[in-house]
């Protein structure tokens, strides 16, 4: 059985045997491969380009966060100041979260019996 997990922006794809995890994946690529990426990225770059490198990805991943981040406060306020109704969102989550419960009892009690 495999279970999917999203962990600060990251899928890690557990397969479980029993009730621990025998195996991890990062995005479907195994440990071997991302050494194996590192590597090729040494040897085209070199080891002293990388950390700028990494330096400019991080402040590009930054500002764009940003951005984003300052459009959703326009639309945010755009919308409080033209009176619409952004609270639809809550009250979805609310419904969500009441089914994942639900759906989580129902799941408790097959594993349960299953035992």
């Amino acid at each position: 059985m495999l279970r999917a997990l999203r962990f600060r922006r990251a899928f890690f794809i557990f397969h479980l045997s029993s009730h621990y995890i025998c195996c991890m994946h990062f995005l479907f690529i195994s440990g071997g491969e991302i050494f194996f990426i590192l590597f090729i990225v040494v040897m085209v770059f070199g080891a002293d380009k990388i950390p700028g490198i990494a330096k400019g990805l991080g402040k590009g991943m930054r500002q764009l966060r940003d951005a984003t981040d300052d459009i959703k406060r326009e639309i945010q306020k755009t919308a409080d100041k033209q009176g619409i109704d952004t609270d639809f969102t809550k009250d979805i989550r609310k419904e969500l979260d009441e089914v994942k419960k639900n759906v989580d009892e129902v799941t408790g009690a097959v594993k349960r019996s299953t035992k």
